[in-house]
Order: C-alpha cells, then structure tokens, then sequence
C-alpha cells in the first residue's frame, strides 16, 4: 500500500487496510518518507519503507491510496517507475480517488478502462485522465485487466471486492 506522509485519505487507507487484511492479504505501507504518516483527517499510521526501497518482484500487487497529498507527493517518476514495473510484471495496481492520476501519468492508463475522482463542480481529474489515454468509465470502481480503480471513499467496498475479484481469477 502506498500513501503520501501527509494528507492521504484516512478512510481508503484504514478501511482498505482491514478489509483486505480480513481476506488475507499481508500489507506493507510505503510512502515518500519514513516515520509517522499522517491523513487528512488526523489519523496515523507507521511506514514500513520509503518509495526508493520498493522492489515490485516482492510483491503481487500495489495499492495507491488518494486524498489531497497523492498528487503533491506521489505524482513523480520514483512512483512512475514503480507502476511501470509492476505492470511489466503483470502485477495487480490499484487506486482510488485521485490516485488513478498518477497511473495516468505514468503512462499505464492508455487505452485502459479507469475511474477518478471528480465532483459536480471540478471534472479536472477526469479530462486529465483521458488527455493521458485512460478510457473514463463513470462507476464507482473499475477493472480492466491487472488495473483496478475506484473514484473516492464511497467506493472502498466495491474497491476492494474488485481488488479481490482479480486475485481470484489469477489463482
């Protein structure tokens, strides 16, 4: 799971967290520095490892939280890097709210089905999402292939039960 030190949103990442955790998933936090991360809305949670020391063949999936500090903390090529690895790998990638930005911006989204957050009054993140080749699917989360997106903390269930939909077809 990966979420910025700051402003990470506290619900997709705690709730994500437990439900996958409930279905056995062994989670490791990373994030852009070490120590005490902090979310929106004040809850904390400790970092395993900085983005530097992520090596995708540990791993079967990735899972970017959003909130606020997604795109001012994660938007760079350490994270670019990462995704294009993992999708290489065929790995599972995850992200909800306005993380899916950042797979957009590493260039996995082209010509891929994807949601992202956007309210009635700011439809930014999705013309981003389609001037960088993502195919914008108006639901709460979306699958298309090893990719899986959901649009904000109202989706997390349905987030993660696609999360889980996809591991289940890999096995």
């Amino acid at each position: 799971m990966i979420i910025t030190a700051r402003e990470f949103r506290d619900e997709e990442c705690f709730e994500t967290k437990d439900i996958l955790e409930k279905q056995g998933f062994n989670i490791t936090i990373f994030s852009n520095e070490k120590g005490i991360a902090v979310g929106r809305f004040g809850g904390e949670i400790k970092v395993n490892k900085t983005l530097d020391e992520l090596n995708v063949a540990d791993f079967d999936s990735l899972l970017f939280v959003g909130g606020q500090g997604a795109i001012k903390y994660l938007d760079n090529k350490i994270s670019y890097d990462i995704i294009n690895n993992a999708n290489n790998e065929n790995k599972v990638i995850a992200a909800i709210c306005i993380a899916p930005l950042v797979l957009a911006h590493a260039r996995a989204l082209k010509g891929k089905k994807a949601t992202v957050w956007s309210s009635d009054f700011d439809k930014s993140a999705i013309k981003e999402l389609e001037k960088e080749g993502g195919i914008y699917i108006d639901q709460k989360s979306v699958i298309d292939g090893n990719i899986i997106t959901a649009n904000g903390p109202f989706a997390i269930k349905e987030f993660c039960e696609n999360i889980l939909n996809v591991f289940n077809k890999k096995e």
